[in-house]
């Protein structure tokens, strides 16, 4: 039976351990380092983010000692961190023999495809790009085309593609043949998550993942 790897009280210390990354607070929910620890804890990012929270107000008796103990000494804590990470077995392939972790985030963070670095979240940004343009300008020389492509660190020919790929997707242009490209499924699964979705909804959410490539 499939199952989500838990919450346990020991992750006090690797949140604590993120919110006293420099610069030291509550980093965003979908900052690089955020979704690190979540992928490797295979815990939601709200979660993480809500516990990185409750670390900066202090929120619970447990939480004020670990503070207490290591809250301004970094050095014990990454040792006790490492130890933590030893005993858990992190990075070790038997950690989760055994349990068949049902993921569900950690895949938008994947490669679609063995063949390529583009991952879920660069679509859903493209498609959130996607919207803010019309067919025209979807062209490499397009400043936000460009400003996208420096971001997310791939080509701006390779969005411009994968533009072309959404507008056969698009209802409303009525494209009638599907370029050859690995990543028509993948774009077809973004478009069919987010594609009628409010665009002030994507927005805010692709605005929240321009952090992970910050």
């Amino acid at each position: 039976m499939a199952k989500n790897q838990q919450w346990q009280d020991d992750y006090w210390l690797l949140i604590m351990q993120l919110y006293l990354k420099k610069p030291i607070g509550v980093k965003p929910m979908y900052s690089k380092a955020t979704i690190d620890l979540c992928l490797e804890l295979h815990i939601a990012p709200q979660i993480v983010y809500n516990k990185m929270s409750e670390v900066a107000n202090l929120e619970t008796p447990r939480i004020e000692r670990i503070w207490k103990e290591y809250g301004q000494n970094p050095r014990r804590l990454a040792r006790a961190a490492t130890l933590l990470r030893q005993m858990i077995g992190f990075g070790n392939d038997d950690f989760y023999e055994g349990v068949d972790i049902q993921e569900t985030f950690e895949t938008d963070f994947r490669p679609v495809c063995n063949e390529c670095t583009i991952t879920p979240i660069m679509l859903i940004l493209i498609l959130d790009l996607y919207f803010r343009l019309t067919p025209i300008t979807m062209a490499i020389e397009t400043p936000e085309i460009q400003q996208l492509s420096k971001l997310m660190k791939i080509p701006a020919q390779e969005i411009v593609k994968i533009m072309g790929i959404y507008q056969y997707y698009d209802p409303y242009l009525s494209r009638k043949v599907l370029p050859s490209n690995p990543l028509n499924a993948a774009c077809q699964n973004i478009w069919q998550r987010y594609g009628n979705q409010d665009t002030e909804q994507l927005a805010l959410y692709a605005s929240q993942l321009k952090e992970y490539f910050k």
